[in-house]
């Protein structure tokens, strides 16, 4: 899944995707920037 990594600022393949749910109960996906480790995050059913 690609997503934005606010470091490196452009749009990277996520490392080690888990699909999470957020308070509001709304899906999102967690995971990794492969360049730099930084946490990434996206709101949204993983696909």
């Amino acid at each position: 899944m690609e997503a934005y990594c606010v470091k490196c600022k452009a749009k990277r393949e996520m490392k080690n995707p888990q699909a999470v749910t957020m308070k509001n109960g709304k899906p999102a996906t967690t995971g990794t920037c492969p360049t730099c480790n930084t946490k990434m995050f996206k709101i949204g059913a993983t696909k």
